[in-house]
């Protein structure tokens, strides 16, 4: 087990799709064991393996004392009629937070470490995380998410920041 670097914005991996985990072998499971550990930390509550310099669909949260992963990550379902439009910040991108458009519920489904099927599911910051990791694995990073007047201005600080 090892905190793992965080990747930054302008690392190609962070805008590759990530494959789907075929098989849990033992470089799977150190995999888990590093996002778990890289995210138990304070301020993080969300690591997806891309950020970390993997490209495999797995992700590792940590919201409300609640460390777990999940491989293979899908939303299967957003809330349609309810919606946050909080600051959402990203450690690839560190230090810079937006207002970033979010469902305010969401369910991801995939599976465990021993091929089980996993469901998280939540609200309001879980809810903004599953949706935030599962963009990392797609290759997308939130900034993509923003409208275009703060997009602009997040790209302007991204630049002036040297990343």
């Amino acid at each position: 087990m090892a905190i793992r670097a965080i990747r930054v914005i302008g690392d190609p991996i962070l805008r590759t799709a990530c494959e789907p985990i075929t098989d849990i072998n033992d470089h799977v499971k150190s995999l888990v064991e590093d996002l778990v550990e890289t995210v138990d930390m304070d301020g993080r509550a969300g690591l997806a393996a891309n950020q970390i310099g993997v490209g495999l669909q797995a992700f590792s949260y940590n919201i409300d004392g609640e460390v777990g992963y999940v491989l293979n990550p899908r939303v299967v379902a957003l809330s349609e009629d309810e919606y946050q439009d909080g600051e959402e910040g990203c450690l690839s991108v560190p230090d810079l937070w937006y207002p970033t458009h979010r469902a305010w519920y969401a369910r991801v489904e995939g599976i465990d470490l021993d091929g089980k099927p996993v469901i998280v599911e939540g609200e309001e910051l879980m809810g903004r995380c599953l949706q935030h990791e599962t963009d990392h694995l797609k290759g997308m990073i939130y900034i993509d998410r923003l409208d275009r007047a703060t997009r602009k201005k997040a790209l302007h600080d991204i630049r002036k920041a040297g990343f």
